[in-house]
């Protein structure tokens, strides 16, 4: 997993799962109580992730919603916006089309 970018704007490549979990809450968390507005989450790279991966998400969906910011994701990969879909996060997560 490689994630780049700074406190408004960050590209997620690789896999996000039960590995990479920590290394990316740190990056998310870090890039949250750095900036204000919007927090973009760009996921064209993204390979996988895991529910792991998808609670490392809502966890930074929630703290910037604590810091009066918005967690938008962007380019998320078909087989990961079904997953969304099927369990109803997609409508409480700001998703770009």
């Amino acid at each position: 997993m490689h994630i780049r970018g700074d406190h408004a704007e960050l590209v997620v490549g690789g896999r996000l799962d039960v590995r990479s979990a920590a290394d990316a809450r740190t990056a998310l968390h870090t890039a949250v109580d750095s900036g204000r507005g919007d927090l973009v989450l760009d996921l064209t790279e993204l390979d996988s992730w895991d529910a792991t991966g998808l609670g490392v998400i809502m966890g930074a969906h929630r703290r910037a919603g604590r810091a009066n910011r918005r967690l938008v994701l962007r380019g998320v990969p078909p087989q990961m916006q079904r997953l969304l879909v099927a369990t109803r996060l997609h409508r409480i997560l700001a998703i770009e089309s």
